[in-house]
């Protein structure tokens, strides 16, 4: 249907460039000369310009279509993944909070925390297609069914339609200019040429205002297209790259979490088995070893003798066993020992045991006071 239209319209431009060549030949005083060429020049200019125009503007509202149909179907789809993860989210809190582990609960806070950070993705991706929905889709719908379109491709085919009758009307003054000169002196001929001739330049006229505002309306939506289009696309990146980047974090934490719970099964195991077998004698106290190390080897208040540093505890951590040290924020730890699984052991407040590596800082340089304190 493109390539037929296309020709037609090549077709009408050799048709006119003819009928110039026609009129430059025969035509002289009343019956047009070199105003009425350039005026068809005009005319053929603006033509190439509004075709190019309607091309234009098709081809982008046809790309706006293809990405509100994109977006819809990921809408679809993004629905049903929510749908399918606050399932899964909702087992998992069920089977959290039901506890039916007899041998401890790690499982179960492993399960809540990827219930919690089930629930928070979800919520995201929500956000997300909301987002897509009212600030991607909705602006291109409107665009491709909105009346500026509509209005100024209307204008286009006016213009087109009374551009083919004024063709129409050059050709039949052209007839009726030979047959005044086959017949000169006829007055019928003469009157019938007068009014062919009229008729044509007031044709030319409407369709040369006409021309004007229909490229005026097609040349203001193709600027709106461009411009709107490329801004629903960033702001589609822009609302993707958010969400992405919160998904990573919350996936992040949730690994550490996780991680946690991992070491909690792990890294305990050595040293309770030890203490249950071979009931090794306890470590030294952080104040038989601060004793054995205030005399020599404390630099600015922290002790750094024996393998034994200070450690600030960074997130509060819950002891599930005799064999573990509970900690607080803001506590301070001597460290004794770090074993490869991630876990430490330590004393804090006169009070030895094991815990998460992680969970601490160390600190290189702290106040005596605050040494004093962990004593």
């Amino acid at each position: 249907m493109e390539a037929i239209r296309k020709q037609a319209s090549k077709l009408r431009e050799q048709v006119a460039r003819q009928q110039q060549a026609v009129m430059r030949q025969f035509g002289g005083g009343g019956y047009g000369g070199s105003d009425t060429v350039i005026t068809d020049e005009e005319e053929l200019h603006r033509h190439q310009k509004l075709e190019k125009l309607y091309i234009s503007t098709r081809s982008a509202k046809h790309f706006q279509r293809d990405i509100v149909r994109g977006v819809e179907g990921s809408i679809v789809t993004g629905s049903k993944q929510v749908e399918i993860g606050t399932k899964l989210c909702e087992d998992s809190r069920r089977y959290g909070s039901g506890n039916t582990c007899t041998s401890g609960n790690t499982l179960t806070r492993a399960s809540l925390s990827f219930a919690n950070a089930r629930d928070q993705m979800e919520k995201e991706r929500g956000t997300l297609l909301k987002a897509l929905g009212t600030q991607v889709a909705e602006p291109l719908r409107a665009m491709v069914t909105g009346a500026p379109l509509v209005d100024a491709r209307h204008l286009a085919q006016r213009y087109e339609r009374m551009r083919q009758e004024t063709e129409s009307q050059t050709i039949e003054v052209s007839k009726r200019q030979a047959k005044v000169r086959e017949n000169p002196g006829n007055p019928e001929l003469v009157m019938k040429l007068e009014y062919a001739e009229a008729k044509l330049q007031d044709l030319k006229s409407n369709m040369t205002v006409l021309g004007k505002e229909a490229a005026s309306a097609m040349a203001a939506v193709e600027d709106q297209q461009q411009n709107q289009t490329l801004q629903r696309l960033i702001t589609l990146v822009e609302a993707e790259r958010i969400y992405h980047q919160r998904i990573l974090e919350i996936i992040e934490r949730l690994e550490g979490e996780m991680r946690v719970e991992q070491q909690r099964i792990e890294g305990p195991q050595t040293p309770q088995v030890d203490n249950i077998t071979s009931s090794p004698p306890p470590p030294n106290s952080y104040e038989e070893a601060s004793n054995g190390v205030n005399a020599s080897h404390m630099h600015n208040g922290t002790s750094d003798a024996m393998g034994y540093f200070l450690g600030e505890v960074l997130f509060p951590y819950q002891s599930d066993s005799e064999f573990e040290l509970s900690l607080s924020v803001g506590d301070y730890v001597v460290i004794r020992e770090v074993t490869s699984s991630g876990w430490a052991e330590g004393e804090c407040k006169g009070k030895a045991g094991w815990f998460p590596f992680d969970y601490i800082e160390r600190r290189d340089r702290v106040l005596a006071a605050k040494v004093i304190e962990v004593i």
